[in-house]
């Protein structure tokens, strides 16, 4: 079936498509990861983002139950040059083009995938829609030029739960870990990745995940050794009701961000975000640790990012710059125990070089 995909600035792509039929319109970005396609569509980060693969051939190894980042595809679209008819992994239950069926996602494949990804990064990330019922090109655009992107957008409170819970994955549990937890986290749930909850699990930590929303003064009545912001999609000042809750809890509790947590850490600090021309989104940018000078390879999904020197001076040092841009990828508070970092330390699959950062909590924690 003949599926296009058109773009705000009036480019079209004729393609083939897969996964469910029907329309979806987004914001059109791209990833540079080779592998981790499940993560990637069920990562709540991609919420309202429509997701090119650069990489051109995609679901070779099927679709497991297991490798997963939420409890559904959050992605409105995905765009690959080739799926796979074949699904060949000893993991492998299904295929992607079933998967996304399930699901309700629109993709479409057969297209350029290099030629968007070159308009991507020249024109910065466009707004764009799939479809595969309405194939008139110039109806597509206009659809696209007025959907309402990510900009003041506020996604976080689709995708975040509705009520507060502990985290329990036993399948995922580090057998080194006793059974009683010495450390009680609470989470905030701003798109929160499973992935992270197992790494708290691994350093010995129960895991409370609550509400977006979730006021701060019941944060604090549950008397957690440490707080975690958790990551999540579109742009960080819209979700104003984060941002008060976090500044009460500043100084409060041991605090550690990480990707829009970062970002509204940040922001809960006095300072303020800009939005990325076309973001960061793969398993393969360079990051600085500026304290040891060694370059970690880390796994990223953000369009945003914090402006440090907007932040009042004396509140926070960089820790960790972008080698690729320059841009912040770490910060630790001067006078309160609370640090954030704007990649995934905990990628899977990805690199796990920054996994120590979850330990460097706990010992903070210890210290605080």
């Amino acid at each position: 079936m003949k599926a296009i995909l058109a773009l705000e600035d009036g480019t079209i792509f004729e393609g083939r498509s897969f996964g469910a039929e029907g329309e979806k319109a987004g914001e059109v970005v791209f990833n540079t990861s080779l592998t981790g396609y499940q993560e990637i569509l069920t990562d709540p980060s991609y919420k309202g983002q429509i997701v090119t693969m650069t990489y051109p051939l995609i679901g070779n190894y099927g679709i497991n139950e297991e490798d997963v980042e939420s409890a559904r595809p959050n992605a409105e679209g995905f765009i690959v040059r080739e799926n796979s008819r074949i699904a060949s992994n000893f993991r492998s239950t299904g295929k992607l083009d079933a998967y996304l069926k399930k699901h309700g996602i629109v993709g479409i494949e057969g297209i350029d995938t290099r030629m968007l990804t070159r308009r991507l990064r020249q024109k910065g990330s466009l707004k764009g829609v799939i479809s595969t019922i309405d194939l008139d090109e110039k109806n597509l655009v206009k659809k696209a030029k007025d959907s309402p992107g990510v900009e003041g957008v506020d996604l976080v409170k689709v995708v975040t739960c509705k009520e507060p819970y502990v985290w329990n994955d036993s399948q995922w549990a580090d057998k080194s870990v006793k059974a009683k937890a010495k450390f009680n986290i609470v989470a905030y749930d701003y798109g929160i990745k499973f992935f992270i909850l197992r790494n708290f699990q691994y350093v010995g930590c129960k895991v409370t995940v609550v509400p977006a929303d979730y006021p701060a003064e019941k944060v604090l009545e549950m008397n957690p050794d440490g707080i975690f912001l958790s990551n999540g999609p579109a742009d960080p000042a819209a979700v104003t009701y984060a941002i008060k809750n976090i500044k009460k809890l500043i100084g409060k509790k041991p605090i550690f961000g990480i990707c829009l947590g970062h970002q509204l850490l940040g922001l809960a600090l006095g300072g303020k975000t800009y939005k990325l021309k076309f973001g960061h989104h793969g398993g393969n940018q360079p990051v600085m640790d500026l304290k040891t000078k060694k370059v970690a390879i880390t796994a990223q999904n953000h369009g945003f990012a914090v402006d440090i020197d907007s932040i009042p001076k004396g509140a926070v040092e960089l820790t960790h710059i972008n080698l690729n841009d320059k841009t912040v990828e770490g910060m630790r508070c001067l006078k309160v125990p609370a640090f954030s970092v704007q990649y995934h330390p905990e990628a899977g699959p990805g690199p796990h070089d920054a996994n120590y950062l979850f330990k460097e909590f706990i010992e903070m924690i210890k210290n605080a």
